[in-house]
C-alpha cells in the first residue's frame, strides 16, 4: 500500500482526460433523462462502467419495500424499466483503507419554454470553459468528475486499496427513492460525496416536502363571476395564507444556527398550478403543486401537521368557504433536513484535498434544498457530503457547468481516493 502519491501526477493524469470528460459529458446531456426516461442514459453509464474493469449491478427498484422505509418519499411515476446503476471497485491487492461511496443522479428537471433557450437544452454546446445543457450542471458533471477521478488513478496504475462504490441513481429530482434504493440494496461505506453542483463543502441541507391542494368550487357563469368561487382564485389564496408561514420561519428568531447568515432560507414555491373548465365559466377545481422548505431537526410529519392545521384556518376564515372543498395529497419529497459535524475525518480529508488542489481552504454551505446525502446520513450510518463543480442557471434556462471546475472536482476526489483508501499499485 502506498501512503502518498505524487499530487503533481495525479494533476497530470486528471488534465489528460480532459477531452475524453467532455466528450462524456456532452454524451449525457444528449440523453434527455427526464423523470421516467432515464434508461439510455443509464445504459450509457453501465457501458462506462464496465469499460473501466467495475462490476456492475443494475437493479430495479423495489417500491413495496421502499415504502416501508422512513426515507421513503411517495412517487409520481412507475419504477418500471427505470433502473439503477452500480459500478463497485474492489481491490485486487491487500485491502487496507477506508471505503467510499461516490453517487450521482441520472435524472434531469423538465426544461421549461424550450423556446427561451440559446440552443436546443439536449443538444450540448461549448462557449469557452462553459458546457450548456440540461443537466450539465446537475448533475451529470458531478457524475463524470467521479468517474474520471477513478479512471485516472487506473492510468498510473494505481486502485484504491479499499472498495469504491459508484452510484447513478434515478429520481432524485423529485424523491431520492433511487439512492433509498441503493441503501435498502445494501450498500454502505465509511462515508459517501456526492459531486453535486453546490458551493463549497455542504455542512447541512434543508427539509423539502412537496404537497398539492385540489380545490373544487362553485360553478357560475362569468357574467355573474362575483357569485360564484373560482377553484383557481381560492388555490391562489390558499397559497397565500401559507406564504405567511414562510415568513414566520425566515424570522430571525425561528432560524435554525446553520442558516443564521442566509438571506431568506426557507423558501416555498408554488410550481405548478392547473384548472378550469372555460373562459366564461368561473372554475369549479383547481390543483396547485407546492415545494415547501423546512430547517434540519424538524420531523416531516411535524411539518405536515402545522402546515395542516394553518390550511385549515385559512379555510374557515374565507368567506365562502361554505361552497368549497379542498384536499391536500403528499406525493414527492417527504425529506428530512440534516446538520452534519464538521469534524467528522469525511469532512477534514475532503477539506485538506481541496486545499491541498486550489490552494484555498474550502468554504462551507448550508444548503437551502435537498440532497440525497440525507439517506446516508440519516439512515445509512454513512457520513456523507455534497462537493462538486461550479455551475449555474441549474432547473433553469441555458444551463451550464464549468468545465476547469469539474476537472480540479476530479482531481480533489482522485487525490481524496489516495489519502482516504489509499492505493495499490496493480502490477505489484
Amino acid at each position: 500500500m502506498l501512503e502518498d502519491v505524487n499530487q503533481a501526477a495525479i494533476e497530470a493524469s486528471v488534465a489528460a482526460l480532459r477531452d475524453e470528460a467532455v466528450a462524456l459529458l456532452c454524451d449525457l446531456v444528449r440523453h434527455p433523462s427526464l423523470l421516467g426516461q432515464e434508461a439510455s442514459a443509464q445504459a450509457k453509464m453501465r457501458d462506462v462502467f464496465e469499460a473501466m474493469g467495475l462490476r456492475v449491478d443494475e437493479f430495479a427498484i423495489d417500491e413495496a419495500k421502499l415504502k416501508e422505509h422512513p426515507g421513503y418519499s411517495p412517487s409520481i411515476v412507475s419504477y418500471d424499466g427505470r433502473h439503477n446503476i452500480v459500478g463497485l471497485h474492489e481491490p485486487k491487492g491487500a485491502t487496507r483503507g477506508r471505503s467510499v461511496i461516490f453517487n450521482g443522479h441520472i435524472d434531469v428537471v423538465p426544461v421549461g419554454a424550450e423556446s427561451l433557450w440559446t440552443k436546443p437544452p439536449f443538444t450540448p454546446w461549448i462557449d469557452g470553459d462553459k458546457l450548456y445543457g440540461r443537466g450539465a450542471g446537475d448533475m451529470k458533471a458531478g457524475i463524470v468528475a467521479y468517474t474520471m477521478a477513478l479512471k485516472a488513478l487506473q492510468r498510473m496504475g494505481l486502485e484504491p486499496a479499499a472498495k469504491v462504490i459508484l452510484q447513478s441513481v434515478v429520481e432524485e429530482e423529485c424523491t431520492g427513492n433511487g439512492a433509498l434504493a441503493c441503501l435498502l440494496q445494501g450498500y454502505r461505506a465509511d462515508a459517501a460525496i456526492i459531486p453535486e453542483p453546490l458551493p463549497g463543502i455542504m455542512r447541512a441541507q434543508m427539509g423539502v416536502m412537496w404537497l398539492a391542494l385540489e380545490i373544487s368550487g362553485k360553478p357560475v357563469h362569468a357574467s355573474v363571476a362575483h357569485t360564484g368561487v373560482g377553484a383557481i382564485d381560492f388555490a391562489s389564496y390558499m397559497f397565500g395564507e401559507l406564504k405567511k408561514l414562510e415568513t414566520k420561519w425566515n424570522a430571525a428568531e425561528a432560524r435554525h444556527h446553520c442558516y443564521h447568515g442566509h438571506e431568506h432560507p426557507v423558501n416555498f414555491n408554488l410550481g405548478k398550478i392547473q384548472g378550469g373548465e372555460w373562459a366564461s365559466s368561473v372554475p369549479t377545481s383547481a390543483r396547485a403543486d407546492i415545494r415547501l422548505g423546512f430547517y434540519p431537526g424538524r420531523k416531516p410529519e411535524d411539518v405536515r401537521q402545522e402546515v395542516e392545521t394553518l390550511l385549515a384556518d385559512a379555510y374557515r376564515r374565507h368567506p365562502m368557504s361554505n361552497a368549497l372543498q379542498y384536499r391536500v395529497i403528499y406525493e414527492g419529497f417527504q425529506a428530512e433536513g440534516f446538520e452534519l459535524d464538521m469534524n467528522l475525518p469525511v469532512i477534514t480529508t475532503l477539506s485538506d484535498c481541496h486545499q491541498a488542489v486550489t490552494g484555498e481552504p474550502a468554504a462551507y454551505t448550508a444548503f437551502t434544498g435537498t440532497t440525497d446525502a440525507r439517506f446516508f446520513n440519516l439512515y445509512g450510518e454513512t457520513p456523507a457530503t455534497c462537493y462538486g463543480p461550479l455551475a449555474s442557471s441549474i432547473h433553469g434556462i441555458d444551463e451550464w457547468v464549468s468545465i476547469d471546475s469539474m476537472m480540479q472536482v476530479a482531481n480533489v476526489l482522485a487525490l481524496f481516493m489516495t489519502r482516504w483508501c489509499g492505493v495499490n499499485r496493480l502490477d505489484a
